[in-house]
């Protein structure tokens, strides 16, 4: 499949911001548990489609599935409710210096598509195959199960560098209905 640039609603096109910081900027606005859901999907129909789509009122709920479908990379959402083991913005110097090392790609001299950026992401080289990238040594440490090791000096080794390098956890600062909601508009984002 191509990378889009252009959503089309009926007879109307609306251009569509491609680059992957754009992309990642949509993520942190979904998952930011002190936007309303409201001003989230204006925000995100903002980022993606401009002035066009946050103008086109009665297009508002297509714009969001199109924007959707593009930060999906047109894949369908999963049900997946494994841990994350990244996070753009608080991972963005790994991911930076692993395009870096693997690609020669200094990633804030480039303008890079969603779709291209995410594909690159998925190819950065991994300890399975040889030599891993910084990202990978990362979220391979992130999810070591530490239960195998017999040594507990190591395993105390291993359990520190984790949290050295674990994910910053959000508080939700949200009432119980302000979380549901939230929750089902991130299911429809399907963060990572």
């Amino acid at each position: 499949m191509n990378n889009p640039e252009y959503a089309k609603i009926g007879d109307k096109k609306y251009k569509i911001n491609t680059d992957f910081r754009t992309a990642i900027e949509c993520n942190e606005i979904a998952t930011n548990n002190n936007i309303g859901e409201y001003e989230k999907s204006l925000a995100v129909i903002y980022k993606l489609f401009g002035e066009d789509g946050l103008n086109d009122f009665e297009n508002h709920e297509k714009l969001l599935e199109l924007g959707q479908k593009f930060l999906l990379c047109g894949k369908n959402p999963s049900n997946n409710k494994e841990k994350p083991d990244m996070d753009y913005k608080q991972d963005m110097d790994y991911i930076e210096a692993s395009f870096m090392s693997d690609y020669r790609i200094n990633l804030s001299n480039v303008k890079i598509h969603w779709w291209t950026f995410s594909n690159l992401m998925n190819g950065l080289s991994n300890s399975e195959f040889g030599n891993c990238c910084v990202l990978n040594r990362i979220r391979n440490l992130r999810t070591y199960d530490t239960s195998q090791i017999k040594d507990k000096k190591e395993r105390d080794r291993i359990i520190n560098a984790q949290k050295e390098v674990a994910l910053k956890k959000n508080k939700p600062t949200l009432t119980k209905k302000q979380y549901a909601s939230a929750k089902k508009f991130k299911e429809l984002i399907n963060n990572n």
